[in-house]
């Protein structure tokens, strides 16, 4: 057969013998051990990253994905071969999945390039997963696309629909308040989850599939299908299909992730109102290709980007009611004017082109018109001010009105051991009126920046009915989570941040209207904390391991939490970019 002259197959990323022809020969031989022909052998080699483990049911359908993939790669005439990375599940990593995001992308990348693939489909679902995939490829520069794993089923409880894991929440809420006994929530616990598949609300995985399609590296549909549908199966075979052309054409990744397709992704991602973790995510990816995050802009288009997204935690539908209603498409449908149309994507055609070929609307309630949004702004909002003077940020759309405007006295939690221990502790000086403070909880801090940004309510004011306060941290939020929390308080308390100054009684103001936090203490009296504070908050730099390149390398929020030496050599410019 015949092939384009920008695809090696076999012959590509030959191990260094000294002699090629020699290392050819050698990889045929063994190769062919596992049956194959010359014939499968000269064609174009499409590899398939399997994120597939027992401790990760985001990926249970991994193995009909995969055959799915690699069907459509053989009705283009290529041969697919597997090859596994690490697998990352939220609820199954210790300390905290995003202390092995890095890890797992340069996984991802160094397999790209070592391995003998003129271009690869990522397959990937759970939250650290997509983005980890996403800057592996952006890093490797071979033709990349990517493939979710789709949401998990909603479940039933007493005649109500539930879903991961927002109702996870609401139910531990309840819990704690002793709403509900021992018993339901045992019996709750066995209907939250209906299927494999990632969360069935707007968390980060789903934020993130969203976002991976509009910034053109997934198929146009492909974000919103269930995993355990014909639809998600449908999905893999043409992402198979396309993986092919994408060799033969030598489409790669920073010919689509351009600063115009990720200003496409933000402002889905405020119109989502998704993930806090979205921003992180997308920072670091943008970190890869040469751009850093500019938080003033990304501020202003979420002033001019409504909430349309009728899905929890910050409205009534799921994952699934989102497909049904049209998915990504529709949405892009109404954000149409705001778009960024001349981007080329994963299809070779532009998002525009795209655009136009989306199914015509009908009458739902999930995906709203811009005339009729959820929220008149966009579902994220950065703070800055005395507290936070590289910016933090609030999930606006999550967070209670009565609380966007507030003074409060401080109550602090020195980091995860110290809240464990006292916030429920019927002695803990505390009012509904009171600022959650937690710090020591940052990239380094933690390490790995843990999503324990959502504190819990203190159990006595729980069970007063008391369902949200103002709580502040330099920590992260899961997707699925909401109130009133301020979040990625940058530089964070261990890397001097003002955050590590705040003492218990002070008082704390926010204001989301005018984007400010501050601590209301005189800046003598901060200068006097600081000076007294000097060199006992510091990191213990680790002997070995990944632990130790962590701390020495790791990032703080706004540059991602991605390492530093990963980054591109090459700064290109900012992300939105500045207009006008």
């Amino acid at each position: 057969m015949t092939e384009a002259s920008n695809t090696e197959g076999l012959r590509c990323n030959l191990t260094n013998y000294g002699d090629p022809g020699f290392a050819l020969f050698l990889r045929k031989a063994f190769i062919k051990g596992s049956g194959y022909t010359d014939d499968a052998l000269d064609r174009t080699i499409v590899g398939i990253v399997n994120t597939g483990s027992g401790f990760n049911p985001c990926h249970g359908n991994m193995p009909q994905l995969i055959e799915a993939v690699k069907r459509g790669v053989m009705l283009q005439g290529a041969l697919p071969v597997e090859f596994p990375t690490i697998s990352l599940h939220e609820s199954f990593s210790w300390p905290t999945s995003m202390y092995l995001r890095n890890l797992m992308s340069m996984d991802t990348e160094e397999m790209i390039r070592a391995l003998p693939v003129d271009a690869v489909v990522l397959i990937g679902g759970c939250d650290k997963t997509v983005p980890a995939q996403l800057m592996g490829a952006a890093s490797a520069r071979k033709p990349a696309i990517q493939l979710v794993t789709g949401s998990m089923l909603t479940g039933s409880h007493r005649g109500r629909t539930v879903g991961a894991c927002t109702d996870c929440r609401a139910f531990w809420g309840m819990y704690r308040g002793e709403e509900i006994d021992d018993q339901e929530i045992d019996e709750v616990n066995s209907r939250l989850v209906g299927s494999v598949g990632t969360c069935s609300v707007a968390g980060t995985a789903s934020t993130m599939a969203c976002v991976a399609e509009v910034m053109g590296m997934s198929l146009p549909g492909s974000a919103t299908p269930p995993a355990v549908t014909a639809d998600r199966m449908r999905f893999a075979e043409l992402t198979g299909q396309r993986a092919v052309e994408l060799a033969r054409e030598g489409l790669t990744i920073d010919k689509i992730v351009t600063p115009e397709a990720l200003e496409n992704a933000f402002r889905v991602l405020l119109a989502l109102g998704g993930s806090t973790n979205g921003l992180v995510h997308l920072a670091a990816i943008a970190g890869r290709l040469g751009y850093s995050l500019d938080l003033a802009e990304f501020d202003e288009m979420s002033r001019q980007t409504p909430v349309l997204i009728n899905l929890k935690p910050v409205g009534e539908h799921y994952m699934e009611d989102l497909h049904r209603a049209g998915g990504v498409p529709r949405l892009l449908q109404e954000l149409d004017s705001l778009m960024n149309k001349e981007v080329l994507t994963v299809t070779g055609r532009t998002l525009g082109e795209e655009m136009a070929e989306a199914p015509a609307p009908f009458e739902q309630d999930v995906i709203r018109e811009r005339s009729a949004p959820i929220y008149p702004a966009g579902g994220i909002a950065v703070l800055k001010g005395n507290l936070a003077p590289n910016g933090a940020i609030i999930k606006q759309v999550a967070a209670h009105p009565d609380l966007m405007e507030h003074q409060g006295r401080a109550v602090v939690f020195e980091g995860l051991e110290d809240l464990s221990n006292r916030i429920d502790d019927e002695d803990l000086d505390v009012t509904a009126d009171d600022v959650l403070i937690l710090r020591n909880i940052g990239p380094l801090g933690a390490p790995g920046m843990p999503e324990a940004g959502y504190i819990p309510i203190p159990k006595k004011l729980a069970r007063q009915g008391v369902k949200d306060m103002v709580r502040i941290s330099d920590g992260r939020m899961s997707g699925t989570a909401s109130g009133t929390i301020i979040l990625h308080v940058s530089p964070e308390s261990v890397a001097g941040g003002p955050l590590g100054l705040v003492q218990n009684g002070d008082q704390v103001w926010l204001s989301v209207q005018e984007r400010s936090i501050e601590l209301l203490v005189p800046e003598e009296e901060l200068q006097s904390r600081t000076e007294a504070s000097a060199g006992k908050n510091q990191v213990e730099i680790p002997k070995r391991g990944y632990h130790k390149l962590f701390i020495e390398n790791v990032t703080q929020a706004e540059e991602g939490v991605d390492f530093s030496f990963l980054q591109s050599e090459t700064l290109r410019g900012s992300v939105p970019q500045r207009r006008g």
